[in-house]
């Protein structure tokens, strides 16, 4: 059996010369930030050549595309417009989506 990692994302993308370096991380159950949500803290490293990570990013965009397909998650621009809100709070709250999907 071989080891598996859970990441909450990845932190920093790290590219010098020839080498791909992709730091995951995870939400801390015990580090907080200034508002008291769990801080994102380093978990693994993956270091690879920039033609794997060439060829790892087609990979993740056809199964993002699957997703999209199959209704599982939604594009920020192909959603519909939010509600004018009256505060900037309120802005914040109508548009609960993922920033990574522009």
């Amino acid at each position: 059996m071989s080891a598996e990692l859970y990441a909450d994302g990845v932190g920093e993308i790290t590219i010098t010369g020839s080498i791909v370096r992709i730091d995951f991380v995870s939400l801390s159950p015990a580090e907080r930030d200034g508002n008291n949500n769990p801080k994102a803290v380093f978990r693994q490293r993956v270091i690879m050549p920039v033609d794997a990570f060439a060829n790892s990013v087609d990979l993740m965009q056809k199964a993002l595309n699957g997703l999209v397909e199959a209704g599982a998650i939604r594009r920020i621009a192909d959603m519909p417009k939010p509600p004018v809100a009256e505060s900037r709070q309120d802005a914040a709250a109508a548009v609960n989506v993922s920033p990574n999907f522009n």
